[in-house]
Parts: C-alpha cells; structure tokens; sequence
C-alpha cells in the first residue's frame, strides 16, 4: 500500500541499456537506498548500448549488478533468469518506442511490446505462486490516450485512444498488465509517461536529434508547422517517480508522470538553438558554415502521418499519493542535456 516500503531484493530491470532504462540503473545505485542485486535484461537493439553502463557495471558488476543479452520474448530464457536470480520485482521498460518506425515497420512493436510484456507476464505468474512480496511494473506512454485539444489533460482514467502502431502496441501491453492482474491477482503497477529528454537518448528522437544536427551543421528538421504540444519531462525525475511507485505505490493503481511542461516543437527547437548559441557559438563551430546562429538550420519538413496534436499529463494523482512532483524545470534540464551531447557526440 502507498506508504508502506516494499522489501526488493533481486530486481529485473527489462531494456536497462536503452535510454531511460540506463538511467533508472544509475538512479538506482546512486541515488536510492536500495541495496538487493538488480539484474539487467536487454537484448541489445540499435537503441541499447551497454557502455551506457560501463561505470556501474565496472562497480557492482557480478556482486549486485548483473547483465544478460537476452529478447523478452524468449521464453527459455526469460524462464532461465528468473529462476537463477529468483526475482522478484519485475521493472519493464524494454519496448520499441519510435512512432515513425512503428509507422514503416510495425511488426517489431508487435512482438516486443505485446508479446515480450506477455512473456514476462507469464514467467513471473508461474514463479510467483503466493505472490508474496513481489511485484511487476510496468512502464507505458501517454501516446496510448490519442491527443489532446487545446485544453485539458489525461488522468489515469482517460480512455484509451492510441493512433499509432506504437501507441496501440503499448495500449496492448497495459491491457495485458491489468488483465493479469484482474485475473491471476498478478501484484503489478502501471506508469504512463510524458516525453522523455536527458543524457544517453539515441539521437532519432527530437532533442538529441536536433542538438546533434545543430553541432554538425545540418538541417533541423521540424514537422509540418511545429505546433505540435508535448509535454517534457527529465529522465531522471521519470526514474525517481518510478523507484517512488516501486517502493511505496499501491499495487493494482496506474500513476500517470508528467513534466508540467508544455512545449511547442518549434519552441523546443529553438530553445536548443538559442542555448547552442550561448554554450557552443557558430563561431566556435567549424561545421556551421557562414550562419550567424543555428536557428538558420531550421527547415519545416512534411508532417508525420497521424502526428497527435497534443499531449499533457495531469500528475495530481502521483503527487497527492506518494508526494512526488518534477524537480527539473525545461530550461534547466534542456541545458544539461546539450552539455552532456556536447561532450558525448562522437567524433
């Protein structure tokens, strides 16, 4: 129940070598108290690097941090984990997670999002007999609510309206959670997400992408107008208001994780361009060529299509139970991020 510390000890964390997943490992060393073996599933896409790890891994690997290139639809496997490391948490982030690939090649998502989470689902309700001091999180978007108009928010009650292979493969999946949760009394919790910036994001998604191309002189690709409405919120805040709902939220609730703050795109695109001119000048920049600021880079593209107009989470709920709220204001955290891409962009 909310307020009460659960007991973790051995932690399977799926997709721990992707983006947010990679930084809820390090949260979890660095920043909580927790002190089990957390064990690090991922199958090592385009979109997981191990040495996103390499610091923690160099720490506590083989005592309490342990790496398996495994695919969560792998039921042999998964099975085999499960068993040597007698988990008991379940934290499941890996996923397929681009809209625009889902759009090309949506069969990938259909097999890691709803068979993968089906997967997991079943090996933890046959390891789990009493379901005694267990629990399987599972970590969503709010893409799976469709869009928003000019006004309003989604709650954790909003129906589901997913426009996209990706927001529908995700829907699928949360269906599964709760539906085996309803079922089999499977101890699980549900997050739903805002968009996700910081440190270690594979540069196809909008910040990274549009700072790396900035650095290289390139075009800043912005769909249709830039108008479109998302919500940011800093990594690590999603990952300490993960570990909050882990340890403290009350099994069978779905807690929706907000950044409380609404960008524009375009706007987006040019607090990046304005941030680079003070940090890293075109003057500075030898692939910049002969523009006076990177905002000159900007080129407005065809849009997407389905592209959602709006997204924005109301956070009340997480706030009100468990006292979590974002930290990390844009600015802020827009700001760190480029340092980091700053020092981190190959070559």
């Amino acid at each position: 129940m909310a307020g009460i510390r659960r007991s973790l000890k051995n932690i399977m964390v799926t997709g721990g070598a992707g983006f947010i997943g990679s930084n809820f490992i390090r949260y979890m060393f660095e920043d909580t108290d927790f002190n089990g073996r957390l064990i690090n599933l991922d199958k090592l896409t385009y979109a997981g690097d191990r040495e996103n790890l390499k610091d923690i891994e160099d720490k506590f690997g083989g005592k309490r941090y342990f790496f398996t290139k495994t695919d969560i639809c792998n039921s042999k496997d998964v099975r085999s984990i499960f068993n040597e490391y007698e988990i008991d948490t379940v934290i499941h982030f890996a996923a397929e997670s681009h809209v625009d690939r889902s759009i090309t090649g949506p069969a990938e998502f259909i097999q890691t999002n709803i068979i993968g989470t089906f997967t997991l689902l079943e090996t933890a309700r046959d390891n789990w007999k009493d379901n005694s001091g267990n629990l399987f999180h599972h970590i969503s978007t709010d893409e799976v609510y469709g869009s928003l108009g000019e006004e309003g928010y989604f709650i954790e009650t909003t129906p589901y309206n997913p426009k996209s292979p990706y927001s529908a493969s995700k829907a699928s999946s949360d269906h599964l959670v709760r539906a085996y949760a309803n079922t089999y009394d499977m101890p699980a919790t549900l997050s739903n997400c805002s968009n996700n910036y910081g440190p270690y994001q594979f540069p196809e998604k909008l910040i990274p992408l549009i700072i790396r191309h900035a650095v290289e002189g390139k075009e800043l690709p912005v769909y249709g107008d830039g108008a479109n409405i998302r919500d940011w919120l800093y990594v690590t805040d999603h990952c300490s208001a993960i570990w909050k709902i882990v340890s403290e939220g009350k099994t069978g609730e779905t807690y929706n994780i907000g950044g409380d703050s609404e960008k524009k795109n375009i706007d987006v695109v040019n607090e990046i361009c304005s941030i680079l001119d003070k940090i890293y000048p075109v003057a500075d920049n030898p692939a910049s060529g002969c523009r006076s600021n990177y905002s000159e880079l900007i080129k407005f593209v065809k849009d997407r299509p389905g592209h959602d107009k709006r997204y924005a989470i109301d956070s009340t709920k997480i706030l009100k139970e468990l006292g979590w709220k974002p930290s990390v204001n844009f600015n802020q955290g827009l700001e760190t991020t480029i340092r980091w891409y700053l020092k981190n962009i190959p070559g």
